[in-house]
């Protein structure tokens, strides 16, 4: 396979997918655990080091650039596959299956995908976008993301806005997990049941430790 039909090609396409998403899974394990000091009991002590350790250390710092190209990547083929397959279904099936033929979350990836990418807008507008041009000096002083965290979520709409794009994250992620690793080829009748298992609870863990972020600060939880 070229590299052309890496990018062009369905199969090339499903691969990029893959491997984009495996690596999208492994960012979001990490985001998760920094996340998660927040309920550490040290008003923000633990996080506040992670995160600046995160955008000042350069390793981090340049994994950041593979990350945002890969999400990148991963959009694009998306939207890309999501076309390819509207257009080779032009005309509906005469008899519809619902979710005895698939789950409707495994129909709509490009939808959800979709709201996670206005999610995922909001959210580099509210945080990444002001700590990192604090930490280039462009305001010349670091901002205190566990500070700015507490005032964001706040507001009523931004944490609900917030929970639905976990929520969309999670049904991507119960279907984009066992589709990844089955595209590139990890697909036993052996390991399906923990592959798809693993998945599912991937996918619910996720969900769960993003939303309660938002909805711990505006309760006053942390």
């Amino acid at each position: 396979m070229t590299w052309k039909q890496v990018f062009t090609s369905s199969v090339g396409k499903k691969l990029v997918m893959g491997f984009t998403g495996i690596f999208l899974i492994l960012f979001l394990i990490v985001h998760a655990g920094l996340n998660a000091c927040i309920w550490a009991g040290d008003n923000g002590e633990m996080f506040t080091k992670g995160a600046h350790f995160m955008g000042s250390n350069w390793v981090p710092r340049i994994l950041e650039v593979g990350l945002f190209a890969g999400l990148l990547l991963h959009i694009i083929q998306g939207l890309m596959l999501e076309l390819s397959n509207r257009s080779k279904r032009s005309v509906g099936y005469a008899v519809s299956y619902g979710n005895e033929g698939s789950k409707w979350y495994s129909r709509s990836m490009g939808l959800l995908g979709t709201l996670i990418l206005l999610f995922l807008i909001l959210h580099l507008y509210h945080f990444w976008l002001p700590n990192r041009a604090s930490q280039g000096f462009l305001l010349g002083e670091e901002i205190n993301l566990f500070e700015k965290m507490k005032l964001e979520f706040s507001e009523l709409w931004v944490v609900i806005v917030y929970v639905l794009g976990c929520l969309s994250l999670g049904y991507h992620l119960a279907h984009g997990f066992q589709s990844a690793f089955r595209t590139l080829g990890i697909h036993n009748k052996r390991y399906n049941t923990l592959l798809t298992s693993v998945g599912y609870a991937f996918s619910i863990i996720i969900t769960l430790l993003f939303a309660m972020m938002p909805v711990s600060f505006y309760m006053g939880w942390v």
